[in-house]
């Protein structure tokens, strides 16, 4: 090794041993601030995570969400729904409500909700007097009640009342359905919801197989009304449409003619005209002879 290193070397280890060195150890008041920081900080760290763990597990701050509140609107809107289905169609206030559907521990401001806001607007909740029952679009006694449904839309040419909303406002309906038998018939349409008719039997009639054969073959697929009513017109037939009410065009008033001439009235008591005197301006001043 180099001599003038070595040398520098150790005039270094001379100086640093002369140079004398301080420690500072910590006061009791620095010690005691120092943990009382660490503790708030570990505290708060115990703290956020008991909360994010909270959140993580869907206990925090649940039951004031909005989508808690809808929930329990939709569940007791299917509670009312079946309970009707089955028979019960009498009203409940709300604490019968939410005593039959475990929802007992809302808060006062989710109830007052319901009362105020989500029951009152709801289209198939019905309120009286502060009670609660069921709307069905069809409200439904019996059979009888159903059977007279489906005449009114055959006879108004209404078509058919689907099967759901038969079983929504039917109590027992499948044994209602049941006992008509063949009164009513069944179409399924392509999205597989069924639909209910009346069967009137006073129209069927049999119908001659060469005429029916004509009549499939004939394709209409591909034609909408208006060609259908184009094509008719075009053979010299005429629609339906045609010979129902036409409509009456409104009646436009004559405009009156600018240089119209005045009307002249025919004057009376013209043979009095020398007699009578005009009061418009006053009693009149006699003359002196």
């Amino acid at each position: 090794m180099d001599p003038a290193l070595l040398r520098e070397r150790e005039l270094f280890k001379k100086r640093a041993l002369s140079t004398p060195v301080v420690e500072k150890r910590p006061t009791p008041s620095d010690s005691g601030s120092h943990k009382k920081k660490k503790a708030r900080i570990e505290k708060e760290a115990s703290s956020g995570s008991k909360q994010n763990a909270e959140s993580s597990n869907g206990s925090f701050n649940i039951k004031t969400s909005s989508g808690y509140k809808f929930g329990c609107l939709a569940k007791i809107v299917n509670y009312m729904k079946t309970r009707h289905q089955n028979g019960d169609t009498h009203f409940l206030t709300l604490e019968e409500i939410l005593d039959e559907t475990k929802l007992l521990d809302i808060s006062m401001k989710q109830k007052q909700w319901l009362m105020t806001e989500a029951l009152v607007s709801n289209p198939k909740i019905d309120v009286r007097d502060g009670t609660y029952g069921f709307k069905p679009k069809y409200n439904l006694k019996d059979k009888k009640a159903l059977l007279r449904l489906l005449d009114k839309h055959d006879q108004l040419g209404l078509g058919g009342v689907l099967l759901e909303e038969v079983e929504e406002g039917l109590p027992n309906s499948a044994r209602a359905i049941k006992a008509l038998g063949d009164q009513i018939t069944f179409v399924t349409r392509p999205d597989k919801k069924k639909i209910l008719f009346y069967n009137d039997k006073h129209c069927q009639f049999l119908v001659d197989e060469e005429f029916q054969k004509l009549w499939r073959s004939v394709p209409v697929d591909s034609m909408d009304e208006e060609k259908i009513e184009e094509y008719l017109k075009k053979q010299g037939i005429t629609s339906m449409q045609e010979s129902g009410p036409k409509k009456v065009l409104p009646v436009q008033k004559r405009k009156k003619q600018a240089g119209q001439r005045k009307r002249h009235f025919k004057t009376h008591n013209n043979h009095l005209a020398g007699v009578l005197e005009d009061y418009a301006d006053g009693v009149p001043v006699k003359k002196s002879n």
